[in-house]
């Protein structure tokens, strides 16, 4: 007797795609901030040199994020990249309310704004991973 299978998709799927769409955003808000960091920062009020290196550091994420999203294993990388995620959205809420610096409306809705992306890709990541535990 012959066993037909179908063939199924992977259950990473999910997970993997989320972190490239995250790595790829992030890299273009990152080329963008280094590009414009003199406007952003009169924009928001946050300093150039936070704009810089705020920049450079999404412009690493997204290429460690998209280099650990073709991995065999990928759900190790998948929680460090759900819990980065997750770090910087309690990083956007405590600097808008602590105000280590003085944020114009535009800076505390950008803080927000970047807030808001990160816990989504978290929750996307975290049913991603949630995905291939069943």
């Amino acid at each position: 007797m012959t066993a037909v299978s179908t063939p199924r998709t992977s259950s990473d799927s999910l997970l993997r795609l989320a972190m490239r769409a995250d790595a790829v955003l992030s890299g273009l808000v990152g080329v963008a901030l280094i590009a414009a960091a003199g406007w952003f920062s009169e924009l928001t009020g946050l300093p150039t040199a936070v704009a810089y290196g705020a920049g450079a550091a999404f412009v690493v994420y997204a290429i460690v994020v998209f280099l650990a999203a073709g991995l065999e294993q990928v759900r190790a990388a998948g929680i460090a990249t759900m819990v980065a995620n997750l770090l910087f959205t309690v990083a956007a809420v405590v600097v808008v309310l602590a105000r280590p610096v003085d944020l114009t409306t535009a800076g505390v809705v950008a803080v927000l704004a970047g807030g808001v992306y990160t816990l989504v890709f978290a929750d996307l990541q975290y049913l991603g991973l949630r995905r291939m535990w069943r």
